[in-house]
C-alpha cells in the first residue's frame, strides 16, 4: 500500500515523508564528508576555489594554514549535517508516539531517507560542483565526469527512495502498521 497523507478508517496515517527527507539529506552529508572529504581526501570545502564562480579565497589543501581553513569548512558542513539529523529524528519522534521499533523497519521510512540522500547529492552537487564551483568530487582532467557520477547517483537514490518508500505501508496515529 502506498503512503498517503490522506485519512484512512478516519484516521490520518503518520507521514514519515519529512522526518525521512531530513534525515536523508543529513546522512547522505556524512557519507560525502566521511568518505570524500577525510577517508579517500579527494576534496574538502575549498579546494576549488582557485577557479570558483564567486570569488572566494583560495585555501591549497596542500598547505599547512589552507588545510586548516579547509578543516574549519569542512567542520561547519559536518555541524550542518549533523543538525539535519537531530532536526529528522526530533520530527521523527514527535509524529510516531507508539510503535517507535517498528517504524525503523518500514520501507516508508527508509525509502524517504534514500529520497533525501539523493535529494542531498543533487542540491550540493548542482550548488557547490556546478553554480559556486567552489569544489569538486574529484579534481583533476576527469573532474566533470566525478561530478556528473554523484548527480546520477543523486538521481538514482530519488528515484530508489521513491519507489521503496511506495512499496511500504503507512503508519497509523498510533504507530501500526495500516
Amino acid at each position: 500500500m502506498a503512503v498517503t497523507d490522506g485519512i484512512r478508517d478516519g484516521r490520518e496515517p503518520v507521514s514519515l515523508r519529512l522526518p525521512g527527507i531530513v534525515l536523508g539529506v543529513g546522512l547522505g552529508g556524512f557519507v560525502d564528508g566521511i568518505l570524500l572529504h577525510q577517508i579517500l581526501q579527494w576534496h574538502h570545502m575549498l579546494t576549488s576555489t582557485d577557479d570558483d564562480r564567486i570569488g572566494v579565497k583560495y585555501y591549497s589543501p596542500r598547505t599547512v594554514s589552507g588545510l586548516e581553513m579547509n578543516t574549519v569548512w569542512d567542520g561547519v558542513f559536518h555541524t550542518v549535517c549533523w543538525l539535519a539529523v537531530l532536526t529528522g529524528l526530533a520530527v521523527l519522534y514527535a509524529r510516531v508516539t507508539h510503535g517507535r521499533r517498528r517504524v525503523w523497519t518500514s520501507r516508508v521510512l527508509w525509502g524517504w531517507i534514500l529520497a533525501g540522500w539523493g535529494l542531498f547529492n543533487l542540491v550540493e552537487g548542482l550548488l557547490d560542483h556546478q553554480i559556486l564551483g567552489i569544489h569538486h568530487v574529484h579534481g583533476g582532467p576527469y573532474q566533470l565526469w566525478w561530478d556528473i557520477g554523484f548527480l546520477v547517483l543523486g538521481a538514482v537514490l530519488l528515484v530508489v527512495g521513491h519507489l521503496v518508500q511506495r512499496s511500504g505501508r503507512s503508519l497509523d496515529t498510533d504507530g501500526r502498521l495500516a
